[in-house]
């Protein structure tokens, strides 16, 4: 049989292939988080009708004469470039700008993905809606996370509880007038927490005399008596600079004694009550911020990213998800914005980038390509025709 048959039937399987690739990127035009693929084609292999001979005297040498077998798929390239963003407003929503995957858990297998369309089940967990895989990241231990320790499913539970922390130490700060009238009383408040997060009100009380400002203090249960204060020619404090009510320490280092002014007040204390997750937010390194009905805020997590040296050696298992394979190598996992790894968008996600008019432009060629191949095929059938023709 003709060898242009066989190489026509190649171009046919080939091309056919090229279509098939290019088909789904458009298909998948708007799917979120895809990756574009193109197809590599590369000469099989070519028939020796005469080798090369080297030159010798008085005769040049030749060049070796050789027919193509036809054309096969070297390989379909995922291209990894960003996809443009979409505003979606949704807090779960999340878009990597720049290198990196999200990581997701499914049964006992890690997936690596870009769509970051996430949503919480019934139970807190944080995952792909269409898949279920889990988001996997670091959880914090009272508001602190480590990040060197393995990953594990992210879990945001609107029932999260935030602990009370039992007051001790509060601080007060601010002027007071060296020029009041006696008699001036001033009393600053400052609500303080028990271990349970029962909360009791501390009173410090600054009462003006023909001597000076003397201070005492209150919180419903135990209580300092009046002390004089005195400050230094600059105005600074310099008795008492603090004082212990109830177990709690309560600094007034900083009070100065300036005339004209009165802006003493209670600035903190290193207490909380109770509360429990009321919402949350994502920030640019992954991490999630619960708001609690304390009025407090209070790191509850924060998303793993991995990366990988070859990430066009990542195979696509469906669903947005890619594997890890022996050529993509292992990923190296850490925070958004380190390593390499790209920050971080929510309210974002990233769409497919394939480019529509560069998809049109492959379908083209891959048609005419179709199409030649199969004039070749019908080209070496015509001239076998001829030759069996020969004989009648």
């Amino acid at each position: 049989m003709l060898r242009s048959l066989f190489s026509g039937i190649s171009g046919l399987r080939s091309h056919q292939t090229m279509l098939d690739v290019t088909g789904n990127n458009i298909a998948n035009v708007n799917t979120t988080g895809f990756k574009s693929s193109q197809v590599q084609f590369q000469d099989t292999l070519s028939q020796m009708l005469m080798g090369a001979g080297g030159a010798q005297a008085g005769v040049g040498g030749t060049n070796p004469a050789q027919i193509g077998l036809g054309v096969r798929v070297a390989g379909v390239t995922t291209n990894f470039t960003q996809g443009a963003s979409q505003m979606t407003g949704r807090s779960t929503d999340m878009m990597i700008q720049g290198d990196g995957f999200f990581v997701v858990r499914k049964g006992n297998e890690s997936y690596y993905t870009r769509a970051g369309s996430f949503d919480f089940d019934a139970t807190g967990n944080m995952v792909l809606p269409g898949e279920g895989a889990l988001v996997q990241g670091w959880m914090a231990v009272d508001g602190v996370i480590d990040t060197n320790g393995p990953i594990t499913d992210l879990k945001v539970p609107s029932g999260t509880v935030m602990a009370a922390v039992e007051s001790t130490a509060a601080t007060y700060a601010g002027n007071l007038d060296s020029a009041a009238a006696d008699g001036t009383v001033l009393n600053r408040t400052i609500d303080l927490y028990s271990s349970t997060g029962e909360a009791r009100t501390l009173t410090l009380t600054f009462t003006k005399s023909s001597t000076g400002w003397a201070v005492a203090a209150s919180d419903g249960s135990s209580s300092v008596a009046s002390a004089a204060m005195t400050f230094d020619a600059d105005g600074a404090l310099t008795s008492p600079t603090s004082l212990t009510v109830g177990g709690v320490a309560v600094d007034l280092s900083t009070l100065t004694g300036f005339s004209g002014l009165d802006t003493v007040k209670a600035t903190k204390q290193d207490g909380q009550a109770a509360g429990t997750l009321q919402s949350f937010s994502l920030g640019a390194d992954g991490t999630i911020t619960g708001a609690f009905s304390n009025g407090l805020k209070q790191v509850v997590g924060r998303i793993a990213i991995g990366g990988f040296t070859n990430p066009a050696g990542l195979e696509k298992a469906g669903g947005s998800l890619f594997r890890t394979t022996v050529n993509s190598g292992d990923a190296s996992i850490g925070t958004a914005g380190t390593g390499g790894r790209g920050s971080l968008a929510g309210g974002a996600l990233e769409m497919s980038n394939v480019d529509l008019s560069s998809e049109f432009t492959s379908l083209i060629v891959a048609q005419r390509g179709f199409q030649a191949n199969s004039r070749v095929i019908t080209t070496s059938d015509e001239v076998l025709q001829e030759l069996v023709n020969l004989k009648r």
